[in-house]
C-alpha cells in the first residue's frame, strides 16, 4: 500500500556533494517522521538524520554540519543534502517513514529499498 522510493545516489569524489531523495506513495493520510539511515558493508544500520512533520531534526554526530535533512510534507518527500563527503560516508542509504497513517486506518512504519552512495577518488 505504501512505497518508499529513493533516488539520487551515485559515485562522488571526496569533498563533493550529493542530494538524495525519497518519495512516499500510497493512500497516505499523514507521516509523523521521515529519516535516513545508512549501512556500510560489515556494519550495522545507523541513523543518519531524521525530521518530524513539524520540522524538528536530529543528526548523527558524524554528519552534523555536513548533511542537511529537509522535507516537503505536501509531497511526502524527504531529502538529504550531503556536503563535504568523506570515504567513510560510503554506504547504502535507506529512507524510513515512521507512524504512517493510511486511508485504510492503518498505522505502520516503512522502509525504502536503499540507494548506494560511494565516495571515492
Amino acid at each position: 500500500q505504501v512505497q518508499l522510493v529513493e533516488s539520487g545516489g551515485g559515485l562522488v569524489q571526496p569533498g563533493g556533494s550529493l542530494r538524495i531523495s525519497c518519495v512516499a506513495s500510497g493512500s497516505i493520510i499523514s507521516i509523523y517522521a521521515m529519516g535516513w539511515y545508512r549501512q556500510a558493508p560489515g556494519k550495522q544500520r545507523e541513523l543518519v538524520a531524521g525530521i518530524t512533520s513539524g520540522g524538528s531534526t536530529n543528526y548523527a554526530d558524524s554528519v552534523k554540519g555536513r548533511f542537511t535533512i529537509s522535507r516537503d510534507n505536501a509531497k511526502n518527500t524527504v531529502y538529504l543534502q550531503m556536503n563535504s563527503l568523506k570515504p567513510e560516508d560510503t554506504a547504502v542509504y535507506y529512507c524510513s517513514a515512521d507512524h504512517v497513517v493510511t486511508a485504510f486506518r492503518e498505522t505502520k512504519d516503512y522502509w525504502g529499498q536503499g540507494t548506494q552512495v560511494t565516495v571515492s577518488s
